[in-house]
């Protein structure tokens, strides 16, 4: 449990829930200004500020008509737990904390004798998955389209474009790599400054399922040139290893607010529709201008305020044949913790679950797909998206599809469990993402606007529909 205790700022004024769509612009600032302004500090994963957001949005959902979701007996921090005073809508995560008590060290053997290269001078170490990672070396030449990764390989990058490298080092995590060495460039020299200034983090551990990992996690090194050459003579198959010493776990939370509105048709209310959203950013952090907050407006108070919407149309009206659930989760940007717990403890089996959206980065318009359009991420993995554009849905192909947004979002972790789950958003990759400037002054609120109401009468539709969607191309397992 975290010690710090902080005073709850007063919430704005909420709008009137009646009628729906002439304050629906209201409504969406008023979220926007509690969630992205100064009080909630950045809405830091797993702060006393994510818990603020996760309490505001209950009382929201509670105002709504929307029914608390989680199982009313559950002790605090266990599977559903509600915890505090919250009525069963906060879903309460225990988590572990993990830091380096040194920087990491990478060995292998060599013509009988131990190499070690410390982060910070022949290597740097850019992401840590975890503070020991072994496995055979591959080197691998991208280039060549029929190059397979062996699982659990560690992977030597023998051909790849600078501009491409990270995206080239996450799919080859993504596709069973215990861990990628890349070789050094002018646009990753920072790399060694960061490397001797501060230790990388490691991801947070969920305490009921150790041994579970997060979206995006992975492992990366970049490798000075002499050193590269060294690593490029060994055989392949030679054991290298990535090792750190530990300092003692530290406790944490995270927390998930779900509400749900239960269907009223008898032959469908069991199946399940989920809307959800993120509901933390990346908090206050120390620079040489002193404390900056890193609001994110668009990453992702954006998506929740849709939900929010979502909630309250649906709630509103006519009770929908199926059950729907709105879920926002906590420390997405720590690993999808949040829906990665949600995933495995689910307040009803996922089984049930048909479909699933998370709304992420609807802020701003994204040039690289017609005006008035959003993006689904894995458009072409499932026959959701067609069909929900086929009523009405503004939904298009994610143009990036090198950036891995279907990986990279909390939609992930069911669609490795089998749920046909998406993103919808309209990220352009903008330059704020993740940086200060990711303020209510750069969201551009008619395109969030209609982009919210855009997707009311479809996710209507959807609770409303028999139609279940079905994979095309299913996720592969992760590795």
């Amino acid at each position: 449990m975290l010690a710090l205790v902080l005073a709850l700022p007063a919430r704005p004024e909420s709008p009137a829930a009646h009628p729906l769509l002439p304050d629906l612009a209201r409504s969406i600032r008023v979220h926007m200004d509690y969630l992205a302004g100064d009080a909630l500090a950045g809405r830091g994963s797993g702060t006393p500020q994510e818990h603020m957001a996760a309490d505001y949005l209950a009382a929201e959902l509670r105002r709504y008509g929307v029914v608390p979701a989680l199982p009313q007996n559950a002790k605090d921090g266990g599977p559903g737990g509600p915890g505090d005073d919250d009525g069963g809508y906060v879903q309460h995560v225990a988590l572990e904390y993990r830091s380096l008590a040194a920087p990491p060290v990478l060995s292998f053997e060599t013509n009988g004798q131990t190499v070690s290269w410390t982060s910070g001078n022949q290597i740097a170490v850019r992401w840590l998955g975890d503070a020991s990672i072994s496995g055979p070396l591959q080197k691998l030449d991208t280039s060549d389209p029929q190059a397979k990764v062996k699982s659990g390989a560690v992977v030597l990058l023998t051909s790849t474009d600078e501009a491409t490298a990270w995206q080239r080092a996450y799919d080859i995590s993504q596709r069973g790599a215990a861990l990628v060495l890349i070789p050094e460039s002018p646009s990753l020299e920072d790399a060694w400054s960061d490397a001797q200034r501060r230790l990388p983090e490691l991801p947070p551990r969920i305490k009921a399922l150790p041994n579970t990992a997060g979206i995006q996690e992975m492992s990366l090194v970049v490798v000075r040139a002499a050193a590269f050459k060294t690593l490029s003579a060994l055989a392949d198959g030679a054991t290298i290893r990535l090792e750190a010493k530990l300092k003692p776990v530290q406790p944490g939370q995270t927390w998930n607010t779900v509400g749900m509105v239960a269907g009223s048709d008898p032959s469908l209310r069991d199946e399940a529709v989920l809307f959800s959203a993120h509901i933390d950013h990346l908090g206050t952090k120390m620079t040489r201008h002193g404390k900056v907050i890193y609001h994110g407006a668009d990453d992702d108070a954006s998506g929740v305020s849709a939900v929010l919407e979502l909630a309250r149309a649906i709630a509103s009206g006519p009770r929908p044949r199926r059950t729907v659930l709105f879920a926002f989760f906590g420390s997405e940007e720590r690993g999808g913790l949040g829906s990665t717990y949600f995933s495995e403890f689910p307040p009803v089996p996922l089984s049930h679950i048909v479909a699933a959206l998370e709304f992420e980065m609807l802020g701003r318009p994204d040039n690289a797909i017609p005006k008035h359009k959003l993006w689904l991420s894995g458009y072409e993995r499932s026959d959701l998206g067609s069909e929900l554009a086929a009523h009405d849905a503004p939904l298009v192909a994610d143009p990036h599809t090198g950036e891995h947004f279907f990986e990279r979002s909390d939609n992930y972790p069911l669609a490795q469990k089998g749920v046909v789950a998406h993103t919808v958003s309209s990220f352009g990759l903008h330059r704020d993402y993740h940086r200060p400037g990711d303020t209510l002054a750069r969201i551009d609120f008619p395109h969030l606007d209609e982009a919210i109401e855009s997707m009311i009468a479809p996710a209507e539709w959807l609770a409303n529909s028999d139609f279940t969607p079905h994979w095309l191309d299913k996720p592969g397992s992760r590795k």
